[in-house]
């Protein structure tokens, strides 16, 4: 087959998957996840039910297929702040700070959504990816003095992850900037 027309089908199918999960997400946003249909997604986005079921099984697919997709744009903005030039103890600061917004947002999303999105082999391979940034980071913080180093950088990844998951039961965006001086507090050498 010719270049052109695999590069054809190839967009084709990306834009009926953008489609099919952008019509999810605002009907996710009007209806709840429970409440949303396969015939309603396939209307949406204009397409017919048959040729939605080529691309995903059913509602939960979709969603997972969107909730990938915020992730993993979260995990490369994460990865780009912690690569930042600049002194290693600001970028940890703006890190957490923008991971404890994250989770704030996501708390808006309902238990319900929570449970179904936050489980399985991907959300699994997210969390390592999130304790990554935040251990490679934390070894370079640790090497200027600025954080504690009687505990391992794993288990201080670990901490901040648990920690700043609480963001996502605060009612404000100051009460999330108080939780991130908390947990910067809890990172600092003992006196």
């Amino acid at each position: 087959m010719p270049r052109l027309w695999n590069d054809t089908i190839g967009a084709h199918r990306l834009a009926v998957v953008d489609a099919i999960v952008e019509s999810t997400a605002a009907l996710l946003a009007e209806h709840g996840p429970r409440a949303v249909t396969m015939s309603q997604i396939a209307e949406q986005a204009g397409i017919g039910r048959a040729t939605l079921y080529k691309y995903f099984p059913d509602v939960e697919a979709i969603l997972a297929a969107w909730h990938q997709r915020h992730v993993a744009g979260h995990l490369e903005h994460l990865a780009k702040l912690r690569g930042q030039p600049g002194p290693a103890g600001e970028r940890l600061a703006a890190v957490l700070e923008t991971y404890a917004l994250i989770s704030h947002h996501r708390g808006r999303h309902g238990a319900e959504l929570d449970t179904l999105l936050h489980r399985g082999e991907a959300f699994a391979r997210a969390q390592e990816q999130l304790l990554d940034v935040f251990e490679s980071l934390l070894v370079e913080v640790a090497a200027t003095g600025e954080v504690r180093d009687d505990v391992a950088p794993a288990e201080l990844a670990r901490y901040c992850l648990h920690a700043l998951g609480a963001a996502s039961d605060l009612p404000s965006k100051t009460a999330v900037g108080r939780l991130v001086t908390v947990t910067l507090s809890g990172l600092r050498p003992p006196r």
